[in-house]
């Protein structure tokens, strides 16, 4: 509880110290909904569902029972996944994919690691229910070890064009992005290779829904690749007491970006033009004979992303100020 109390004082403070954009200053910023559920205290993950049109599963941090659940467009609960037999030991991310027959499923990221000393971690996967309702389901484990190393991590992404899972490390000098093999094994240790680096304190991810790209967040802003490495674009998002889950609409032109404490609110933020427009095919540069661009990616514009040395210097001194509170 201790370093939980420091990490949302730091989380306060860089918001406080750090002079983000406010809302009103990014274009296109708006309030999606507010999670009206007084067990959903702490959102540390957030993705929008493949079976049900407009609900977002969610679950809490750490301290939780391990359950997920379905929101509503108006913010309200429509149903809750207990996992059985399953402990929510340290549950930082969530993300929708498939199972194993294809249909759609939710992985839960148990891989939040404070102190770096767990030799390994957990990814769980429950099949999305045809209909919503409070239910215990089955879950399938999946035992994840870094290649090089504990690590800390609180964003879990799933490339929608297969299953293969990424887990980006938070650390305050810059983490890595860490690729499962192409098919886990429910039986053995899945090994996690890096694959390229990413910027410090990584909070959350999430591919878009054609898997042309991903988006990488942290306390202020986010990040568009169009491949491991290969970075194209950043933006700011509006400020939010520990902003810790991002999840790409369905249109993939913007993001929704939730943020833990009570009654938080999930802000629908629209992706840059000039980004999209790099991992976005036209017309233009469509060989013969393919299938046409899908529609969307164009947006509206934003303000650019807080990128000052001193911004950057500030945010790297809290959130060392909050590692060394966790070690203590």
């Amino acid at each position: 509880m201790r370093s939980r109390l420091a990490a949302a004082l730091a989380a306060t403070l860089l918001l406080c110290l750090a002079p983000p954009a406010s809302a009103q200053e990014i274009e296109g910023a708006e309030v999606a909904l507010r999670l009206q559920d007084p067990r959903v205290y702490e959102s540390s993950g957030l993705a929008l569902s493949r079976r049900h049109q407009g609900v977002l599963w969610t679950h809490n941090d750490s301290g939780d029972e391990a359950r997920l659940f379905a929101v509503g467009s108006d913010g309200r609960t429509l149903a809750t996944l207990t996992l059985a037999g399953v402990e929510a030991r340290d549950w930082e991310a969530l993300a929708a994919g498939r199972d194993d027959r294809g249909r759609p499923a939710l992985f839960v990221g148990d891989i939040g690691d404070n102190q770096g000393v767990w030799p390994e971690v957990a990814v769980y996967r429950v099949t999305e229910p045809a209909r919503l309702g409070d239910a215990t389901v089955p879950a399938v484990r999946y035992r994840l070890r870094y290649a090089d190393g504990p690590h800390n991590a609180e964003a879990l992404l799933v490339d929608p064009r297969g299953t293969r899972l990424y887990v980006a490390t938070k650390e305050v000098a810059g983490g890595g992005l860490y690729r499962a093999p192409a098919r886990l094994d429910p039986a053995g240790v899945n090994v996690l290779q890096r694959a390229a680096r990413v910027p410090p304190v990584i909070t959350d991810g999430a591919f878009t829904p054609d898997g042309r790209a991903f988006v990488l967040r942290d306390y202020q802003g986010a990040y568009l690749y169009r491949a491991p490495g290969r970075r194209v674009g950043s933006f700011e998002l509006p400020p939010q007491f520990q902003g810790e889950s991002i999840t790409v609409t369905a249109d993939g032109r913007s993001v929704l970006a939730g943020s833990e404490g009570p009654d938080s609110e999930v802000w629908r933020v629209p992706l840059p033009q000039a980004a999209l427009a790099k991992v976005t095919p036209t017309t233009r540069t469509r060989p013969r004979g393919a299938a046409p661009a899908p529609a969307g990616g164009s947006g509206t514009g934003t303000t650019p992303f807080l990128a000052a040395g001193a911004a950057t210097l500030l945010l790297v001194a809290v959130v060392a100020w909050v590692a060394l509170r966790r070690r203590s």
